[in-house]
């Protein structure tokens, strides 16, 4: 098959990618190299627990892309350190003059039941999952605003969407990055920066513990590469929820049911209970397109009771 139009072209495109020592992000950076994106190929080159560090894993895949022919600079910067952060983005831009795409991907895991959880290791997931692509993005962002494009593709995952047991610390996380992507794609829109998720289902080093051996080829991280390539190229949509493993891609929406209007009685609490399956029932449920929605649809409904009564 052919690539297509030119919109999954990246060349002249600068782009950094977190996490890319190896796994998904190592796959996200060699793609986009070799489609003509000058990389940031960004690793702590730490465990899968985030402990340790070391630039060669990120330095090993520079040099896979520059023996294909492409460019590359490695970066070891935590992405939980801002100032770090700043030093990498300027590095880009002291190379390459701009930064149109990052691809936030970095993560580790500290996976038990929330009753056996310490805070420090719910902490420093949602440090390094939600805070470190936080501190990506705010690097990026005046920059992005100023040039007047950018494409950021945040990494949630299944657990955050529909939950996992002994992942409550990496869940919450996850599913901040689908907020912090509600807001930012409403907030960037006006200088065509698109902000979309990715959630992949990839055997990696981080998750190579929850597939049976026989679906490790299937669910290797390669199939998960080109939702990344659509979420970050040009033509991108913005503010949706990829999902993708195994060669299947699906789209992940947050919906707000027609509900009820029930008032505002001293037996109004009874009538939600008795009533609650209504409210609930996704018959006609909507994507909002922004938290107002909410708001609108309770003073639609209320507004319509109120001209009966």
């Amino acid at each position: 098959m052919s690539n297509g139009s030119s919109n999954l072209d990246f060349k002249g495109r600068v782009a950094i990618v977190t996490g890319a020592g190896g796994g998904l992000g190592r796959q996200h950076a060699l793609a986009l190299a070799a489609r003509g994106a000058k990389v940031v190929v960004n690793d702590l080159g730490g465990a899968r627990d985030g402990s340790g560090g070391s630039v060669s894993a990120a330095q090993a895949v520079v040099d896979e892309i520059k023996a294909a022919g492409g460019e590359a600079i490695a970066n070891g910067a935590s992405v939980t350190d801002f100032e770090a952060v700043q030093a990498m983005i300027k590095e880009a831009v002291d190379a390459w003059g701009r930064v149109d795409i990052l691809v936030n991907n970095a993560g580790i895991l500290r996976d038990k039941s929330f009753a056996k959880m310490d805070l420090a290791d719910f902490k420093l997931v949602v440090d390094v999952h939600l805070m470190g692509a936080v501190n990506c993005t705010k690097a990026v962002w005046a920059l992005m605003n100023e040039q007047k494009y950018g494409r950021i593709v945040m990494t949630t995952s299944s657990t955050g969407l529909y939950g996992n047991f002994g992942q409550s610390n990496y869940g919450a996380a996850k599913l901040a990055l689908v907020g912090l992507m509600q807001t930012l794609s409403i907030e960037g829109a006006k200088n065509d920066i698109r902000v979309n998720c990715l959630a992949p289902t990839a055997a990696t080093r981080m998750t190579e513990d929850l597939f049976p051996k026989e679906m490790l080829e299937a669910f290797r991280p390669e199939a998960v590469v080109p939702a990344m390539l659509v979420l970050a190229a040009q033509d991108a949509p913005n503010r949706t929820v990829l999902c993708a493993g195994a060669g299947t891609f699906e789209a992940a929406h947050i919906t707000l049911t027609q509900g009820a209007w029930l008032g505002i009685e001293a037996d109004t609490p009874e009538q939600l209970a008795a009533r609650l399956s209504e409210v609930t029932d996704r018959e006609g449920e909507a994507v909002p397109q922004s938290g107002a929605a909410q708001g609108a649809n309770e003073v639609a409904k209320g507004m319509a009771n109120a001209k009966r009564i």
